[in-house]
């Protein structure tokens, strides 16, 4: 269950949520440094797991984890956010950041780096301005192609860098990156 952005509406909403569907082990964010106290605690109370989600920067993806399990939240009750982008907004950032959590969790032994990483591809591919664009702006092609496409690669690219679990949009996209993830299992 994915909030809209609005600390205090999120707040009151995935507690309800929370409370209302206890026992379920919903995964419910995201949860960011300034209310995760309120949610954590739902999260706990109510047996949920929680979406840790800071900007894209190792030390504070770290510094949440450790905060939300000095809140009581275990371990295997926490899923990293690292706040992704699509290709073309900083994917290359995104996929260095992600790399450099996986190699901190499994080479420094960090536990508080070893938890899934959740990678919201959908609401990064679907607000960029080429998915705005006429279908004849620029000689870019079909405008809902190209947003399929771009929102297929830029998850692959994150599935690649260590995403766990991804939010998509469009049947399509999803279905090409299973597709290609098919393809390649069989190699």
């Amino acid at each position: 269950v994915w909030g809209t952005a609005n600390h205090e509406k999120d707040t009151e909403v995935l507690r309800k949520v929370a409370e209302v569907c206890q026992g379920n082990n919903l995964i419910i964010g995201p949860v960011e440094e300034g209310d995760h106290k309120r949610i954590g605690a739902s999260a706990i109370g109510y047996h949920h797991t929680v979406i840790s989600s800071t900007p894209i920067d190792i030390n504070l993806a770290k510094q949440l984890n450790i905060l939300l399990g000095n809140l009581g939240v275990p371990d295997e009750f926490i899923v990293m956010d690292p706040t992704v982008s699509g290709i073309g907004y900083g994917i290359e950032y995104c996929y260095s950041v992600m790399e450099r959590i996986r190699m901190a969790g499994l080479t420094q032994q960090d536990e508080k780096l070893q938890f899934p990483v959740i990678c919201n591809i959908a609401k990064e591919t679907w607000k960029t301005k080429e998915m705005h664009m006429a279908n004849d702006e620029l000689n870019m092609g079909d405008a809902r192609k190209r947003g399929i496409l771009m929102e297929a690669m830029s998850a692959m690219v994150l599935l690649l860098a260590g995403g766990d679990v991804l939010i998509m949009r469009h049947p399509e996209a999803i279905k090409l990156v299973r597709e290609t993830m098919a393809e390649l299992i069989a190699s």
